[in-house]
């Protein structure tokens, strides 16, 4: 029982840090960057249009500049960088690791039917959600 109270926590931490990492922060970081780059605009024609007390359209002029650059930056860390982080992610997952080794295993009648068993109840706690 307190194994499972002891998963119930762990699971709702990284719920909490996901939500905070993720979401919250993500929000309150960008907003705060909007506030910060309105004190930063030289004493140029731009900034007698758009008043730093005018903080709704300075935003929405922000955003129509910035949200374009940053999907096409997203767009080619997802295209160029993604593919590079999982492959090196998958080189040191232990469980494909083991996956593979017991395929191998089978293949080649390296393992017993015992163990074959007791992995495939194991994939299939994963497969279920169990884990």
């Amino acid at each position: 029982m307190n194994d499972v109270k002891n998963k119930t926590i762990r699971i709702m931490m990284l719920d909490t840090r996901t939500g905070h990492s993720q979401y919250l922060m993500f929000f309150l970081v960008f907003l705060n960057f909007i506030l910060i780059s309105i004190n930063f605009i030289p004493d140029t024609g731009f900034k007698e249009e758009i008043p730093a007390g005018e903080i709704i359209m300075y935003t929405v002029i922000f955003l129509i500049i910035y949200c374009p650059i940053a999907t096409l930056i997203g767009a080619w860390h997802r295209k160029t960088q993604t593919p590079v982080e999982q492959d090196i992610l998958r080189k040191q997952d232990p469980i494909l690791a083991k996956s593979f080794k017991t395929l191998l295993d089978i293949k080649t009648g390296k393992i017993t039917k015992k163990d074959t068993e007791e992995f495939r109840k194991f994939l299939l706690k994963i497969e279920e959600k169990k884990i």
